[in-house]
């Protein structure tokens, strides 16, 4: 090297410093071992006065990270295509997936548009997948706004894994954390980095090769269409992601500084705002009548026998504005907003449609949107009906109402039907002191439920070919099933059971799933239903102590849908009775878009061994009106032994026989009991199992399981 070329590239150098860009150790290498030492030594000069611009980060969120090199391999996608190629080896080859499981949508934050996870599951599909085959390690990096999702659900950084592979060879390597300066309200550039591991049944690495044996959507070689998933993401809101092999975008380490959040006020100790014209009352709420948001209150609206003072929009828009912030101001985090309408359901307006519209997603005014399929439409019965809409990530800035605050602002698409009442309700989080708490949980999303429009029972009757409502669900992938006969002898009935290692090579087929038909319980986008389930199961002695549970299914949490997990400690073990008996769960909020199944379905059933099932049922527990709290499968808990004389000398027992699996015992002794099965003769009256028994002294009787 001479002289020319070694001042220059400390000329470069210094440029670079001065520009902010962290040199690579790999652009210095100088031949003559002298010079090498002269600009080490200058650098290193360099680096000491300059570590302010050495420091890591915060990068501009409009430009890749200055630590990014362009000459290794990357292959990236931006939500609104606005990052171009940094080099020749970058190529924008990724593709963000939205559709299943794995639900994406389009947000705006600080003015820039990003794509929010509306599930659990942030795919990622690369058409240069190929391209990773011999990378033992794979760099991610992704721009986040900085909101809750980047943390735990206890506010403090988490692992965040990533699934790579096909089934049934899957690898869930961890990328890393982000760290709590994260949460910031800003868009932030982070970096994950993933071993890329070698499969057991051809040695090829889970990224970039696809094996003999895969199954399912791995045509870009990972699962369900990707190639590497971020797993257990909801709620995360992403504008760009990159792949790249190691180094591409520098070290974990260069990102851990950002910007901090702007100074605001904490939350108020307040989560709920009305206004009610009916009885002249409010609570720091008032309808605004301005610009495109012109209103009239009458008095005598609705039916004959309950008029009310109400208003309307004289156009397509209603707001309601909060005084003296008294929800809290517009800088505080995004929040689930729930809101309540008191309407009269007129019959001149049959079919029109109205919901909120327009919201604001961050202290800067950005505005977000409520997809229309979720507005109502007027059913015309002439009565006054209550709606709710619970809308994720909602700040108090409102949409045309400043100086005030406000949440969504509502739109009439056709018609504008009276208006009796408005609440707004602040869906608070921990650690703040209403955290959990709905102060509207008596208003819901389709006044439907609250009526008999919909059914509360659906079975599934394998032994006597009954599907009322439920039926086997589709047998492929990991939830392969098998019907065939089972029981003990002389009871042998037709079931179904998991597949296991009788099912399509590789997979530990441990899932059960069933197929809710003809929307027995209403429409899928019915608020999250209590679901009471009965299962009639063959306790194997061959498979004493193994268990089964409904494990994984789909709920609403604060606006958004997504998995919902049991715990392992419902699970029932088999004894090893040698009959068929009854096992009952019970799920507090479930939406009927199944897992891996439907819509419509509910949960998945995890199964440890092959034990198979004839019946199921399922039983909404409604939670208003003139079904409410009735729960049909009561008995499947615990049954009801009726006992009644039948003449002198007899004993009629009885319970429901829709319950099995309850062995009926008797004793004359309840200070010593000596339990012990009748004997007598067992048949079915009706909707009852019947025991007629000869009354002999004292008797004692019980439903034993």
């Amino acid at each position: 090297m001479n002289y020319l070329e070694s001042s220059l590239l400390i000329r470069v150098a210094l440029q670079n410093v001065e520009a902010g860009v962290a040199l690579r150790r790999h652009q210095l290498r100088p031949t003559h071992h002298g010079m090498k030492n002269s600009i080490a030594s200058l650098l290193a000069g360099l680096l000491a006065t300059s570590a302010s611009v050495f420091a890591a980060g915060p990068f501009d969120p409009d430009q890749w990270p200055s630590v990014a090199d362009p000459t290794r391999v990357v292959h990236f996608a931006s939500a609104d295509n606005s990052f171009l190629p940094l080099g020749d080896s970058w190529t924008s080859t990724l593709n963000i997936l939205s559709g299943g499981d794995q639900v994406t949508s389009p947000v705006t934050l600080r003015s820039r548009t990003g794509l929010k996870v509306l599930g659990n599951y942030l795919n990622t599909a690369d058409s240069g997948f190929t391209e990773w085959a011999d990378n033992d390690t794979i760099d991610i990096l992704m721009l986040v706004y900085g909101d809750d999702a980047v943390l735990g659900g206890d506010g403090q950084p988490r692992n965040f894994n990533f699934l790579i592979g096909t089934l049934p060879e899957l690898s869930a390597p961890i990328g890393g954390q982000i760290p709590i300066a994260a949460k910031n309200q800003k868009w932030n550039w982070v970096l994950f980095r993933i071993v890329n591991g070698t499969r057991a049944s051809d040695g090829t690495r889970f990224v970039g090769s696809i094996p003999a044996n895969a199954q399912g959507g791995f045509q870009f070689g990972g699962v369900n269409g990707g190639t590497i998933r971020a797993e257990a993401v909801p709620n995360l809101i992403v504008r760009a992601i990159a792949f790249g092999e190691q180094g591409a975008f520098g070290e974990p380490t260069d990102y851990t500084e950002f910007e901090p959040p702007d100074a605001c006020e904490p939350e108020p100790l307040t989560n709920h705002a009305f206004v009610d014209f009916q009885l002249s009352n409010d609570r720091e709420l008032i309808v605004l009548n301005n610009g495109d948001q012109t209103t009239e209150i009458l008095e005598g609206v609705g039916p004959i026998d309950d008029p009310r003072r109400a208003v309307r929009a004289l156009g397509n828009y209603m707001n309601f504005g909060v005084p003296d912030n008294y929800l809290g101001l517009p800088c505080n985090d995004p929040r689930a907003m729930k809101i309540c309408v008191e309407f009269y359901d007129d019959p001149a307006l049959v079919g029109s449609r109205f919901g909120p519209d327009a919201y604001s997603t961050d202290a800067t005014g950005s505005i977000g949107f409520v997809a229309p399929e979720r507005w109502y439409t007027l059913r015309g019965s002439g009565e006054w009906k209550k709606v709710a809409w619970t809308i994720p990530a909602v700040t108090l800035f409102g949409v045309n109402v400043t100086p005030l605050t406000a949440g969504p602002r509502l739109f009439f698409e056709t018609g504008q039907p009276f208006i009796s009442r408005f609440d707004l309700a602040v869906l608070r989080v921990t650690p703040h002191p209403l955290a959990g708490q709905d102060p509207l949980a008596d208003c819901f999303e389709d006044p439907d439920i609250c009526t008999t429009n919909y059914g509360n029972y659906a079975e599934m009757n394998l032994a006597t070919g009954l599907l009322d409502g439920l039926a086997p669900g589709t047998s492929a992938g990991d939830q392969n099933m098998i019907q065939a006969e089972a029981g003990p002898p002389g009871d042998l009935r037709m079931a179904i059971r998991p597949a296991l290692d009788d099912g399509a090579p590789g997979f530990a087929h441990q899932y059960l799933n069933l197929a809710i038909v003809n929307e027995p319980f209403g429409p899928s986008t019915q608020p999250n239903a209590r679901l009471a389930i009965c299962m009639t199961y063959y306790d194997d002695p061959a498979l004493v102590g193994q268990t089964f549970r409904p494990e994984v299914y789909q709920s609403d949490r604060n606006g958004i849908t997504g998995f919902a997990f049991t715990s392992p400690t419902i699970a029932v073990a088999l004894q090893g009775t040698d009959r068929w008996r009854e096992a009952y769960f019970e799920l507090p909020d479930v939406k009927f878009l199944g897992v891996n199944q439907g819509p419509q379905a509910a949960a998945r059933f995890t199964v440890s061994g092959k034990i198979f099932f004839s019946r199921v049922r399922y039983a909404v527990i409604r939670p208003c009106g003139p079904l409410a709290g009735i729960n049909r499968l009561a008995e499947c808990q615990h049954p009801t032994l009726h006992i009644r004389r039948e003449g002198a000398d007899v004993v009629r027992l009885s319970w429901t026989a829709q319950v099995e699996g309850w062995i009926l015992e008797t004793t004359d002794n309840l200070s010593s009991p000596n339990w012990t099965p009748v004997l007598d003769l067992q048949f079915v009256e009706g909707e009852e199992n019947v025991v007629l028994t000869p009354l002999v002294g004292s008797s004692f009787f019980r439903l034993r399981n």
